[in-house]
């Protein structure tokens, strides 16, 4: 359903701890089914456990787990048939929407104003703006960079916008372009990390695409400093200085079984992407079946089934082949290749692991979206446990980005 964006909105509701617990509980249940790396392991351990699902999977074609991709409530209800819980994905994901389709381009800038803009990131201020309307405090910008959430937002109806953006370049060229276009935006050279941090009195408090501990900075200093309102979209959840993740909430810190994440874990909750273009599609498809080549050698040359760290590669390989990949890789890893090597064999070897990658990453992905909510949820019930009336829901299509959920938090008086 579609929410109307008003301040009515925040009054006192039934809390986001139960849907918290329920995501948290479902994904501890299945942990063995989304926590084994496809790229890294072959054969991992719930394909004997549910060999019936690991068959299914592997009868699936690349057109079959693409169309799956774009559509993982209907994978969910196939999965279920050899996992029967899975058929909870649906209603565990499902949130409302806090802005309505076309909000992006009737909120945004206008183009001849979008200095320095992508089109997209134009549309995903527009949205989020229409999404926390109206807003009824000075607003501060955390992690603002160039300012264009902090000038979209002046543009409807902010009376008052300052940012904060510990890159100094990215602070004077924003200025720049306030003052070039009269919005009443101020930013400042600010680290939002730093302990002398002086949160202002009374603002409204905004984050769109902050990472990892950044926004989670927001949350403390802004609940901590009593700030009337808290809208943020979060983003990158594995920046963070924790080897192990704790969340936010007294409660969800206390529930058992509790879920504990490593950071490289919550990777998994961004792997999500608009589709890239064609080209870049079918070479990063090349480049797969290259990596995953080469690691099916270096198994066999070293007598060791395990996977074997190859740093990112120069985009010159690119335009290359996999013979000139493996050498590379094998100059990288100290790994002496032998002479006559059937290079031929070992591309085919990789090639048949990229589709069983897709299709192990397909069944993972089914949890990607749940271990970002997982994490997002705690965020809300933190927030009510600090005194505020929160909204959580997606404040624009997928399309436009992946990252599309908002916490909009109201301090109940």
């Amino acid at each position: 359903m579609t929410l109307p964006p008003a301040a009515s909105l925040h009054q006192p509701a039934r809390s986001f701890y139960s849907h918290w617990q329920q995501v948290n509980d479902w994904l501890v249940r299945h942990q063995e089914l989304w926590q084994p790396a496809p790229f890294m392991e072959p054969e991992p351990a719930w394909c004997e456990r549910y060999p019936e699902l690991a068959h299914w999977l592997g009868t699936l074609t690349v057109d079959a787990c693409e169309a799956f991709e774009e559509n993982l409530a209907a994978f969910a209800v196939e999965a279920a048939r050899f996992v029967p819980n899975l058929a909870d994905y649906s209603a565990l994901v499902e949130l409302p929407e806090l802005s309505s389709p076309d909000s992006g381009a009737r909120s945004a800038l206008l183009e001849l104003q979008a200095v320095d803009m992508p089109g997209r990131k134009r549309l995903q201020a527009g949205a989020f703006a229409a999404a926390v309307l109206p807003l009824e405090q000075p607003v501060l910008d955390w992690c603002c960079g160039k300012g264009h959430l902090a000038r979209t937002l002046a543009a409807r109806g902010a009376a008052r916008v300052q940012g904060f953006e510990w890159n100094d370049e990215l602070v004077q060229d924003g200025n720049r372009l306030a003052r070039h276009y009269g919005d009443p935006v101020q930013l400042h050279h600010q680290d939002v990390m730093a302990d002398s941090l002086n949160w202002p009195a009374g603002v409204h408090g905004v984050a769109l695409h902050a990472c990892g501990d950044l926004h989670r900075q927001l949350l403390k200093r802004g609940a901590a400093a009593g700030t009337p309102r808290l809208s943020f979209s979060p983003c990158c959840y594995h920046l963070t200085a924790q080897e192990q993740y704790q969340p936010l909430a007294k409660g969800s810190r206390n529930h058992a079984p509790a879920l504990r994440p490593a950071r490289n874990t919550l990777r998994l909750a961004v792997q999500e992407t608009v589709t890239a273009p064609a080209r870049v599609r079918e070479q990063t498809a090349r480049v797969t079946a290259w990596r995953l080549g080469f690691d099916a050698l270096q198994r066999h040359l070293r007598a060791v089934d395990g996977y074997l760290p190859v740093p990112s590669h120069p985009p010159s390989l690119n335009n290359g082949d996999f013979e000139g990949f493996c050498r590379w890789a094998a100059g990288k890893k100290q790994l002496e290749l032998p002479d006559n090597l059937d290079w031929q064999h070992w591309l085919a070897r990789g090639e048949q692991r990229a589709l069983q990658v897709q299709r192990h990453e397909l069944l993972r992905h089914l949890f990607r979206r749940p271990l970002e909510l997982w994490m997002v949820l705690d965020y809300a019930v933190f927030l009510e446990e600090q005194g505020y009336s929160v909204r959580l829901g997606r404040f624009c299509a997928r399309e436009l980005t992946p990252r599309n959920l908002l916490v909009d938090a109201v301090r109940v008086e």
